[in-house]
C-alpha cells in the first residue's frame, strides 16, 4: 500500500470511529513544520477542515499576513507588532482617546481608527455603522484569542480583509442566499417573499458582522476559518442553514418584522449542528478543496 493510500485508509477509518480530528491535526502539524509555510496548502486545509484550537491563532496570523511564511522571522515580526501596538496605544492615551477603564474592544476600535486615518476629532463624536461592525467582530474575537496584541492584529486584518478583498463580493451575498435557499427549499423562500421579508432579513448581521453576535464563538470560529482562508461565500450557507433549521418556526411567523426579530436572536443550542450542516452545504454546492497533504 502506498503512503497516500495508507493515509487515505487511516482518514476513512478515523472518520468512521469518530477520531477524524486526530488525522487532521497530524496533517496540519506536518504543514506547520515546513521552514517556509505553504500559504496555499494552509488555505486548502482551512477550507476543508476545522482548525485545531491550539493552532488557530497561528494559522490565522499567517493567512492574514500578520506573520510571514518563514518560521525564523516569526519572533522578530511579532516583536515589531508588539512595539507598534504599544506605540499606538500610548499615542491614544496621551490624547485621551482611551483610558484604563475603557472596555478593551473600544480600545481596539480607537487603535484601528488611528491606524486607518479615521480617528474622529473628538472622543465624544457618535459612532458610525462601520464602527459598530468592528465592535461586534472585536467582541467575538476577544472570546477566541487570549493575547491582546494577537487579538488586535487579527481583528484589524480580518476587518481589512472584509473591507478590501471581499468588498465587491459582500453586496452580492443576499442574492446568492436567495438563489441557494430556492434550491434547498423553494416553499420556504416563497413564504419569505409572501411576507415581504426577503429584503428585510438581517443581512448586516450575517454578511457584514459575519454572524458575530448571532452564533456563539465556539461555533463561529469554524465559520471564520473559512472566511480567513479565502471564502466569504460560506456566510451564505450559514444563513441558508439557519433558515432550514428553524423552518417550522419561520413558516409559523406571518410578518417580516417577526421573522427578522426571530432570526436576529436565534436559539444558541443548535449552533454547532447549523455550522456543520452549512459547511456540508457549501461543499455540496461549491465543491470540496483537494486536500494538500
Amino acid at each position: 500500500m502506498t503512503e497516500d493510500s495508507q493515509r487515505n485508509f487511516r482518514s476513512v477509518y478515523y472518520e468512521k470511529v469518530g477520531f477524524r480530528g486526530v488525522e487532521e491535526k497530524k496533517s496540519l502539524e506536518i504543514l506547520l513544520k515546513d521552514d517556509r509555510l505553504d500559504i496555499e496548502k494552509l488555505c486548502t486545509f482551512s477550507q476543508r477542515f476545522p482548525l485545531p484550537s491550539m493552532y488557530r491563532a497561528l494559522v490565522w496570523k499567517v493567512l492574514l499576513g500578520i506573520l510571514p511564511p518563514h518560521h525564523e522571522s516569526h519572533g522578530q515580526v511579532m516583536m515589531y507588532r508588539k512595539d507598534q501596538y504599544s506605540d499606538i496605544l500610548h499615542a491614544l492615551k496621551v490624547t485621551r482617546f482611551v483610558s484604563d477603564t475603557m472596555p478593551q474592544v473600544e480600545v481596539y476600535l480607537r487603535m484601528y481608527q488611528l491606524e486607518s486615518g479615521k480617528l474622529p476629532r473628538s472622543p465624544s463624536f457618535p459612532r458610525q455603522p462601520e464602527d459598530e461592525v468592528f465592535l461586534a467582530i472585536a467582541k467575538a474575537m476577544e472570546e477566541m484569542v487570549e493575547d491582546n496584541v494577537d487579538c488586535y492584529w487579527i481583528i484589524r486584518c480580518f476587518v481589512n480583509q472584509l473591507n478590501n478583498k471581499y468588498r465587491d463580493s459582500l453586496p452580492h451575498l443576499p442574492k446568492a442566499f436567495e438563489q441557494y435557499l430556492s434550491l434547498e427549499d423553494g416553499r420556504l423562500l416563497s413564504h419569505l417573499k409572501t411576507c415581504s421579508a426577503v429584503s428585510r432579513l438581517p443581512y448586516d448581521l450575517w454578511f457584514h458582522r459575519c454572524f458575530a453576535g448571532c452564533l456563539p464563538e465556539s461555533s463561529l470560529q469554524r465559520v471564520w476559518d473559512k472566511v480567513v482562508s479565502g471564502s466569504c461565500k460560506i456566510l451564505v450557507f450559514v444563513a441558508v442553514e439557519i433558515l432550514l433549521t428553524f423552518k417550522i418556526k419561520v413558516m409559523a411567523l406571518n410578518s417580516a418584522e417577526k421573522i427578522t426579530k426571530f432570526l436576529e436572536n436565534i436559539p444558541q443550542d443548535s449552533s454547532d449542528a447549523i455550522v456543520s450542516k452549512a459547511i456540508d452545504l457549501w461543499h455540496k454546492h461549491c465543491g470540496t478543496p483537494v486536500h494538500s497533504v
